[in-house]
């Protein structure tokens, strides 16, 4: 009996872990990297107050509660700020997230979850929502830029078409 308990909780972490590393790996790809083109922050920002600023806020600072889902089921939207965990993702994961949605990327991962991130790959360009990206990295202390950009460089989908 206790084997097959360890077995079971074995294979919990495995899967955890499995989920994990996806996120933390990228799990997906993303257009050539900033250092390709000019980022426009100017276009970031004003973008971002267009298409993003409604659900995180216009302060990046999401929506109340942001860790508890809501009553259908799906957590709010979380901040952008450092007080949240997008710089805790690589820059592919961030695009890919953006571009095709949370449910369609995840889903694409074999992750079954009803994310309330809309896509917005047929909205913005590619370079429109890497800007979006770098306004809101723009604006994190140094600490959690320097963090991010580790995970970035470390990325093994960084750079892929």
């Amino acid at each position: 009996m206790r084997g097959r308990t360890l077995f079971a909780s074995a294979a919990g972490v495995l899967g955890a872990v499995a989920v994990g590393a996806w996120l933390m790996g990228g799990g997906g790809t993303r257009p050539q990297g900033p250092g390709t083109a000019e980022i426009d922050l100017t276009e970031g920002r004003a973008l971002y107050a267009e298409f993003c600023a409604s659900c995180h806020g216009a302060n990046l600072e999401g929506q109340p509660d942001w860790r508890r889902p809501g009553p259908d089921g799906r957590l709010p939207a979380p901040p952008h700020d450092a007080t949240g965990h997008t710089w805790h993702h690589p820059d592919s994961v961030l695009f890919q997230y953006t571009k095709l949605g949370g449910q369609v990327l995840l889903a694409q991962q074999g992750v079954d979850y009803d994310s309330g991130m809309p896509a917005f790959g047929d909205r913005l360009s590619d370079r429109q929502i890497l800007n979006i990206i770098e306004f809101i990295k723009s604006t994190w202390p140094e600490r959690e830029r320097a963090l991010q950009a580790q995970r970035s460089a470390a990325d093994p989908q960084q750079g892929e078409q």
